[in-house]
């Protein structure tokens, strides 16, 4: 007979090989890209415009905003299908100015009894781009205002201050972009 032969045989069980070791390079790859994407969000998040300049009151008029004019105010309400209220406010405004206006942002100052801001919101002018079968708006850019030219605009609120005394808002231009 011969002698049994050395390692495994039919009925002894395989040694399991140890495990290879693992690279950290996955995960050290994985952490420089998550801190890559959050230096990104710090640097780009503090450069961004503040979301209401001017503080607790309103923000300096833009130079130019003297050589606009804002008038015909008028305020509406619809309900949406979903049971909230949105509030519109419609007026005009005039370029009496030499440049041809793209973009115009301005702040509306909603007041309570006391005469106090009790809202206040920072948003581009959308001009209206069509009145039927509904009214239709788009931004100054894509149909700039040219010098001595009226144009209607709509400003929409989703949400209106309760404490609000019903009065106009006060609109301030703070800004404007032209070629």
């Amino acid at each position: 007979m011969s002698a049994p032969a050395s390692g495994p045989g039919l009925f002894q069980p395989d040694r399991p090989e140890p495990p290879e070791p693992r690279s950290p390079l996955p995960w050290v790859i994985a952490i420089g890209v998550v801190i890559f994407i959050l230096a990104g969000i710090v640097f780009f998040g503090h450069r961004s415009q503040p979301a209401n300049p001017g503080g607790a009151g309103l923000a300096p008029p833009a130079p130019y905003s003297a050589s606009l004019t804002i008038s015909n105010l008028q305020m509406s309400q619809a309900n949406s299908a979903i049971g909230g209220q949105s509030t519109y406010l419609d007026g005009q405004i005039v370029n009496h100015g030499s440049e041809t206006l793209t973009a115009i942002t301005v702040q509306v100052a909603f007041r309570d009894v006391t005469q106090q801001i009790v809202q206040k919101e920072t948003l581009p002018l959308n001009l209206i781009r069509t009145r039927e079968p509904y009214v239709d708006t788009e931004s100054v850019r894509a149909d700039p205002i040219l010098p001595n030219q009226t144009r209607d605009f709509r400003l929409i609120f989703d949400h209106v201050a309760q404490d609000w005394n019903q009065s106009y808002p006060e609109i301030r231009v703070i800004e404007v972009a032209g070629k």
